[in-house]
């Protein structure tokens, strides 16, 4: 991530035409950009970690099963025993020099780099703030510090390339809830999928084509296989019409499409089963396995669902679905980072900002 001075100061604060002359002084005519992730824990101990995974794991969105059974299970299983595993997961991927998870890292360095970029576009009108849905820095904090700097208008953009009501909507839920306490409320938008955008599309794209090129430079084999790995959901949310799966396979054909590959070029699999019932299939964990018994020791994966990487991608990845496929006969598995704050990402995400902000940007 590159380093860059903060995006300029908000204009001062004026009193309003025709106020009395005692009125306080008001911040206002800006718009606001919030990029929304999901979020870190502030530390990878016991105590910080049980913290983020109660706030996590108590979202209806997140897990829908009754109250009745899931809370008992939560409150004296899970909390108990997952924050140590989390905790010591967490600290394999931890910046040490920030003392943050590496998901806090590259959301600032994306909304300071998308700040610049509109900043130069639009001078201090538009200002860009960034937030997690659990943890640190929090969404209503985040709303309220943008209202204060004079934000009328409020952009909430969730970094989720696919809709998933776990991921976009609670997103979304979290904003409206701090909302709610605002006794002058913005006016809001919110970011729709951006699966089938196509600098989305020509990001990955790149992303994949500078790996081969790289082999090819340096004289390497190209790999046997390429697996898009994406965040699991249960089957039963597909039933129930959440649109995720169809955007994640649209997103994988639109990426085989751009490198012009024939159908069986790219492998689409999910990651992240928690619990016991049927998720999306095929299991990436189980299908890099299973790639591997069938000769192809030498895959790459990419994370297409993801717009930077978090403990799934550096842990789980690296980890856990790299070691099921060594186990099963592989020999060199090679992770792609997430797009993070590479340019062409930032272009991404700054052409969707200014194409939902149409009509409040001048000009």
């Amino acid at each position: 991530m590159t380093d860059q001075p903060s995006p300029p100061v908000p204009p001062a604060a004026d009193v309003p035409e025709h106020a009395p002359a005692d009125h306080p002084p008001v911040a206002r005519g800006r718009i606001g950009v919030l990029l929304l992730n999901l979020g870190t824990p502030d530390g990878t101990g016991y105590w910080p970690m049980r913290r983020y995974l109660k706030q996590f794991l108590s979202d209806r969105r997140v897990v829908d099963v009754p109250r009745l059974i899931w809370w008992p299970l939560l409150n004296l299983v899970i909390l108990t025993t997952r924050p140590s595993r989390s905790g010591a997961a967490y600290k394999r991927i931890w910046n040490e020099e920030r003392n943050e998870g590496p998901l806090l890292t590259i959301t600032r360095a994306q909304a300071e780099a998308v700040g610049w970029r509109l900043a130069d576009r639009h001078g201090d009108t538009v200002l860009v703030d960034f937030a997690m849905r659990y943890g640190n820095p929090a969404t209503g904090a985040a709303i309220r510090r943008m209202q204060a700097a004079g934000c009328e208008r409020l952009l909430v953009f969730p970094l989720y390339p696919q809709y998933a009501a776990a991921t976009t909507a609670t997103a979304n839920d979290e904003a409206f809830r701090a909302l709610m306490d605002l006794r002058w409320q913005p006016a809001v938008r919110t970011v729709p999928a951006y699966h089938d955008h196509p600098g989305y599309i020509a990001a990955l794209a790149g992303s994949v084509a500078a790996e081969l090129e790289r082999r090819a430079a340096a004289g390497e084999a190209a790999p046997d296989a390429i697996v898009a790995s994406f965040h699991g959901m249960p089957q039963r949310y597909l039933r129930l019409g959440d649109p995720y799966h169809c955007q994640c396979r649209k997103t994988a054909r639109l990426l085989r499409e751009a490198l012009d590959w024939p159908e069986d070029r790219l492998e689409i699999a999910f990651q992240s089963v928690f619990g016991r019932e049927e998720w999306l299939r095929p299991y990436t964990v189980d299908r890099v396995a299973d790639l591997a018994r069938a000769g192809k020791t030498d895959i790459v994966v990419l994370a297409p669902g993801f717009a930077a990487d978090c403990l799934e991608t550096l842990d789980e990845i690296r980890t856990e679905i790299r070691h099921a496929f060594v186990e099963a006969g592989g020999q060199r598995f090679t992770y792609l980072p997430c797009l993070n704050d590479a340019p062409a990402h930032i272009d991404l995400l700054v052409d969707i900002a200014e194409r939902e902000l149409a009509g409040w940007l001048a000009g």
